[in-house]
């Protein structure tokens, strides 16, 4: 996973590896995946707008996986996957600096399991409301 696009590194790698990268832009979007990428990193999105901006750049390209980086909380997880983000990038709000520090692995194991629910329970919806959608 990278912050940007590296040129040529799909060419290099040939299905070897997954490589992610970086994306702002629809236009940088856009030419990851006709470079190969199976999935791109969308970053920094909270910057960029953050739940928001995933549901605005979902629009025209529902068919590429994204990947919401920098900045999400807990909290926002399900709000990023329902709006068609892939997976979320939690480095910051599950390695708690407090609990790094005390090195309280349990804490740390608590937050990435919140995540995790948090998550299923939006996949969860989104299967839901497909099958809805597709029986009217």
């Amino acid at each position: 996973m990278s912050p940007t696009m590296v040129n040529g590194i799909m060419d290099d790698i040939e299905g070897e590896f997954l490589y992610i990268p970086g994306v702002m832009t629809p236009t940088e979007v856009l030419t990851a995946y006709e470079a190969g990428a199976q999935i791109v990193k969308v970053y920094p999105v909270s910057a960029l707008g953050g739940i928001k901006y995933i549901s605005a750049l979902k629009k025209p390209f529902p068919h590429i996986s994204m990947v919401a980086s920098q900045g999400i909380t807990i909290e926002s997880t399900g709000d990023y996957i329902r709006e068609g983000a892939s997976s979320v990038v939690l480095s910051d709000a599950i390695f708690n600096k407090e609990f790094m520090k005390q090195k309280n692995f349990d804490g740390i194991s608590q937050l990435s399991k919140l995540a995790a629910s948090r998550a299923m329970e939006a996949l969860e919806w989104k299967q839901q409301s497909s099958l809805n959608e597709s029986c009217h």
